[in-house]
């Protein structure tokens, strides 16, 4: 639902010193402080733009936008202001500004309060003190699969890191299999040919005193999955009769799953109790833009609505013990659902991502972001600011690592542990030891 913008406050900035926080859609969105001179972060392509950006939305040319929440410092010494969704789990509005001759004119197509503080990351951590949630509960260490094996991981990869965790006397709680063990999006129980047994590796994993974590990216459908070929009528349909396109990834379009239709959710709900009983208790859930848009769905509910739902879904199935982890999420419709949130793009083992799209991975858009978001962790949920990489194939690896533990949030590491050399070993123990603050 796209409302006309209306006007919501004018007010003198000093061009020089002034800052806008724009607040991106979801964990992929770049997010930060920007001079109001600058060019502000935005999609290269329309792949990118509803893969990682608030889809169907396109931003004017010297305009600046924040999803539900936008802060703006003046620079002249007066309180910095915050113009936030008054319901910021049910309707997120887009909230713009321009500065022109030393006039800053916002406008919004929803309605939003204004708050004022002191600087752009208190104004916006007070925020989110006065939504009153409970503080999230300490988060566990984390060995990943994904930046060193990627799609490719096997059961060997696992049993081979759960034994260098061992020998390198590394403090890691949980072992998360990534991306790669299942057939395809949406089949998420059948085994690619990589992987013998999940509840095998499971039971590896905690016969070495550790939990097992698993990787999902719950409400994305590959269209050659057995899911699509056999239930579309559980996928949800664009206005037109054709599927709601999801984006392009993994060489695939993608298909969104209906989680409003009983069956589609009977079925997801199967997959993560199966998963728990086979022992998994902490859940990545990836990809989540993907239940958030827009699309006829069997019932008629709004988009937020239908994704919010879907989370619950999921948690309901995998109890309240489990550790759930968001990502490619929505960020404002996502509060009160997670234990942890990513809050930025992916990182990578270089720097700046190809195209300069800072929804794209890379340490920089990953940083740029991450500490955009600060202000989140410990309030909303637990900041994710994505994996440490200590191998020396990794570029710069000592300012991601530092970045990595300034952030204070959950540290996971995603090497092949044998590739480590004395300082990439010294560094993950002391990150992982050091813990969530």
């Amino acid at each position: 639902m796209h409302h006309p913008f209306t006007p919501v406050a004018s007010l003198p900035v000093d061009p020089l010193n002034a800052r806008v926080h724009e607040e991106g859609w979801q964990s992929w969105s770049p997010s930060g402080a920007y001079a109001p001179g600058d060019r502000p972060y935005r999609p290269t392509n329309d792949n990118w733009a509803t893969v990682c950006y608030r889809p169907g939305v396109t931003v004017p040319e010297g305009t600046f936008q924040g999803e539900g929440l936008l802060a703006l410092d003046p620079g002249d010494g007066s309180p910095t202001r915050l113009w936030a969704a008054v319901d910021p789990t049910g309707e997120v509005p887009s909230i713009r500004l321009t500065v022109t001759d030393g006039l800053a004119e916002v406008v919004a197509d929803g309605p939003v309060k204004e708050w004022t503080g002191t600087g752009i990351q208190e104004v916006l951590g007070s925020w989110a003190d006065g939504l009153g949630l409970e503080p999230p509960r300490p988060a566990p260490t984390v060995w990943c699969s994904w930046y060193e094996y990627f799609t490719n991981v096997t059961e060997d990869d696992i049993h081979e890191n759960l034994r260098a965790m061992d020998t390198l006397d590394l403090p890691i709680d949980v072992v998360q299999i990534d991306d790669g063990y299942q057939q395809a999006l949406g089949d998420w129980l059948t085994l690619s040919g990589r992987f013998r047994s999940r509840e095998g590796i499971a039971d590896a994993i905690r016969a070495r005193g550790r939990r097992a974590g698993i990787w999902t990216a719950p409400f994305l459908v590959d269209p050659a999955s057995d899911l699509a070929t056999e239930h579309p009528d559980w996928l949800v349909r664009s206005a037109d009769g054709g599927f709601t396109h999801a984006g392009r990834n993994w060489g695939h379009d993608l298909r969104v799953l209906d989680t409003t239709h009983p069956e589609a959710a009977a079925y997801l709900t199967d997959v993560f109790r199966t998963l728990r009983s086979e022992g998994y208790d902490y859940f990545k859930v990836d990809f989540l833009y993907a239940g958030a848009l827009d699309g006829v769905r069997h019932q008629d509910v709004d988009a937020l609505t239908a994704y919010r739902d879907g989370v619950r879904l999921i948690r309901e199935a995998i109890g309240a013990d489990a550790y759930l982890l968001g990502c490619g999420a929505p960020i404002l419709p996502s509060i009160g659902l997670f234990d942890a949130m990513r809050v930025s793009p992916d990182t990578a083992p270089h720097r700046r991502p190809e195209a300069d799209d800072y929804s794209q991975p890379g340490q920089d858009p990953a940083e740029f972001t991450g500490a955009g978001r600060q202000w989140q962790h410990g309030r909303l949920w637990t900041n994710d600011p994505d994996c440490l990489m200590a191998r020396p194939a990794v570029e710069t690896r000592e300012r991601w690592a530092a970045h990595v533990e300034a952030t204070g949030g959950l540290m996971a590491s995603s090497d092949r542990l044998l590739s480590l050399d004395e300082w990439g070993v010294r560094t993950t123990r002391r990150l992982l030891s050091g813990g969530a603050r």
